[in-house]
């Protein structure tokens, strides 16, 4: 009979042939390739981390999601990683686990109110309507995208209790500002970090500043597992009850596989339940199961040792979109970094200045049939969406700057399979729709 051993060693080793053979040495053919805003970057280390955890067949949380939360964990300086299935599952976890009745008086209720932007993507929203709560919706600068601090000091009510903010396409919101709000008025932070993952504000990594943040490991962002996400907190009650509510809502906290870990499995009291009753199968929360697979974690732990480098290139290929666009300084606006940020953008945005003698729609239209690709800053103005629309939310001051978001901003791609081919392509193709005005 073949040892195992072997037979995985064998197997390794095509995995590692089939690679070269499917993806590697792929060339690009300006204006027969596409030029995509996102994708998946990847070598045979990562397929070969998921067929070595296929083989294990352990399908739930095991050795690589160990690995893959160490890593995050060491990377941002923070003591706890909860994987799930996707960014907005950690959304929706880091908003559950702050309305928990373990949370005594700071729980979040229905009607309480929640500081957020309709400039971005909804699954920043969704769980504060969700859980019966009021979004209000605060505009955004001109030139970060994110947060304008006046307007959110001007927002805050007897009734607001969080702020639930993401940091625009990697560009951080002014967190310093968002804290000094926080603290003053006795608020909970949610930092929203799916699009911002190795960006840095004054030194130090988005993702670390808030009460919880969250991570998408979706194929568009910093790193990919395919579907996946992560939810990080300091607070080890807040690590427990995102834990919970992942986790069918179940009070124990054993990993796959493990059993009495407390020490204390058939010895306690819960709610009318008999003393005594298996804690496996008490259950403290009005949970889901969130959990992410180790097939996906054995990416995430191989696409970790790049993340320094996505970041980097992130970084030179904004500066080259940048480069092409600020030629026509009279034609567009251009993001901003946010004072004192280092972003590790995940896109590049643009606003077509009114004065433009054409829309967004024409240039992204033209774009497109060059097979440049482009998106609309996600929702442009959330109020305006037809699942929002006649929901509970509130408007601050006013959402200008967000309807000009909606009707004028697109972006393009930053990720690191862009290339020094596809920016000379996309600087033609930009320089021909200016001519032909």
């Amino acid at each position: 009979m073949t040892d195992h051993k072997q037979l995985r060693k064998e197997i390794i080793e095509k995995t590692k042939e089939f690679y070269k053979a499917r993806f590697e040495n792929k060339t690009f053919e300006a204006g027969v390739s596409k030029v995509n805003y996102a994708g998946r970057v990847f070598d045979e280390k990562e397929i070969v981390n998921a067929v070595d955890a296929s083989l294990d067949f352990w399908l739930t949380e095991g050795r690589y999601s160990e690995e893959f939360a160490e890593k995050i964990a060491d990377f941002l300086g923070v003591e706890n990683v909860l994987l799930t299935n996707s960014g907005s599952s950690a959304n929706l976890l880091a908003f559950s686990a702050l309305t928990s009745e373990k949370l005594g008086d700071k729980r979040l209720k229905p009607g309480d109110e929640v500081i957020s932007v309709a400039a971005g993507f909804p699954a920043t929203v969704t769980p504060i309507i969700q859980y019966g709560l009021i979004p209000v919706f605060v505009d955004v600068d001109k030139d970060t995208y994110n947060i304008n601090i006046e307007q959110a000091e001007k927002a805050i009510t007897n009734k607001t209790r969080c702020i639930f903010l993401a940091h625009t396409l990697g560009n951080p919101f002014d967190i310093d500002a968002i804290m000094n709000l926080a603290e003053k008025y006795n608020l909970w932070v949610i930092e929203d970090n799916c699009d911002a993952f190795g960006s840095k504000y004054k030194g130090r990594y988005t993702g670390t500043f808030g009460h919880l943040s969250t991570i998408s490991f979706y194929p568009a962002h910093h790193i990919t597992t395919g579907e996946g996400g992560a939810i990080i907190t300091n607070d080890p009650l807040l690590a427990q009850l995102v834990r919970a509510f992942r986790d069918w809502g179940r009070d124990c906290y054993c990993m796959g596989g493990e059993n009495n870990t407390c020490g204390k499995r058939f010895s306690q009291k819960f709610g009318n339940l008999p003393l005594g009753y298996d804690h496996k199968y008490v259950y403290s929360e009005i949970g889901y199961n969130l959990k992410m697979t180790d097939i996906q974690a054995a990416i995430g732990a191989a696409q970790m040792d790049k993340l320094e480098m996505f970041c980097e290139k992130r970084k030179a290929n904004f500066n080259k979109h940048y480069s092409i666009f600020s030629k026509y300084p009279n034609y567009f606006n251009l993001a901003k970094a946010t004072e004192g940020s280092e972003p590790a953008w995940f896109a590049f945005i643009v606003t077509v200045r009114k004065e433009a003698p054409f829309s967004r729609d024409e240039i992204t239209r033209y774009f497109n049939s060059q097979l440049i690709e482009t998106r609309n800053l996600f929702a442009g103005n959330m109020s305006k969406q037809p699942a929002f629309v006649n929901k509970n939310w509130k408007v601050a001051v006013n959402l200008d700057t967000t309807d000009n978001i909606m009707n004028n901003t697109f972006f393009l791609g930053t990720y690191p399979g862009l290339t020094d081919e596809m920016f000379l392509h996309e600087e033609k193709v930009l320089d021909e729709f200016i001519a032909s005005l």
